[in-house]
């Protein structure tokens, strides 16, 4: 009865420690968490994980979406070995895996964004033993075209850019236009420095031709 004691102290003690450490171990999801979509274009919803077990054969993955107005839950997607794609429902034939485990990436796409998409999608995976672990959120905003000042940012930074090639452009041209300017007019001044001496010899010639007679 004595000897069994110690025994179950050690236990309790394990199964403390394993308690303590388990939740540092959990499925850690990471997505990111507000995207904002063109209505009737393709979104990416992306999500990866990190998890203590190594990837395998039990590793699953649920997608489900909120509306923005309220409601049950719905099914999105589902992944075990392959995907499942929803046979009903607002998402039949509008969802498809882009996802690879191996590298830690469950994400998928939905394709034909409407306004009545607008809302949370949940993305949870499991790793047995691994299964702990907070849920992903990503908050879709389903807009009629896309923000003016990301329109203006993008277009500015093309035109700025676009702007900092034409100045290099004309910059080049310029110098190689006044390098081969100064080359000309250096040569010009050599050939006048001929010119002048040559005349100069002649005119010495003349002159030395002219006392001998």
């Amino acid at each position: 009865m004595y000897g069994k004691k110690p025994m179950r102290v050690v236990l309790l003690l394990l199964g403390t420690q394993l308690t303590a450490l388990w939740p540092i171990a959990a499925v850690e999801i990471y997505t990111s968490r507000v995207l904002e979509a063109v209505n009737g274009t393709d979104a990416r919803l992306k999500c990866t994980f990190s998890s203590f077990a190594p990837v395998g054969d039990a590793l699953t993955v649920t997608w489900n979406f909120r509306p923005l107005d309220g409601g049950p839950e719905q099914f999105v997607f589902y992944y075990h070995l392959d995907p499942f794609k929803p046979m009903s429902g607002r998402f039949k034939d509008r969802v498809v895996w882009d996802g690879n485990p191996e590298r830690y990436d469950v994400s998928i796409i939905l394709w034909k964004l409407q306004f009545d998409d607008n809302g949370t999608y949940t993305c949870q995976v499991k790793n047995p033993p691994d299964v702990d672990g907070l849920i992903g959120e990503i908050r879709l905003s389903v807009v009629q075209t896309v923000r003016f000042s990301e329109i203006y940012f993008l277009a500015l930074a093309i035109g700025s850019a676009c702007a900092l090639m034409v100045i290099i452009v004309i910059v080049v041209v310029l110098f190689q236009h006044f390098r081969k300017k100064r080359r000309a007019e250096r040569a010009d001044k050599v050939v006048e420095i001929k010119s002048k001496e040559e005349e100069r010899l002649n005119q010495e010639k003349k002159v030395s031709i002219y006392l001998e007679d």
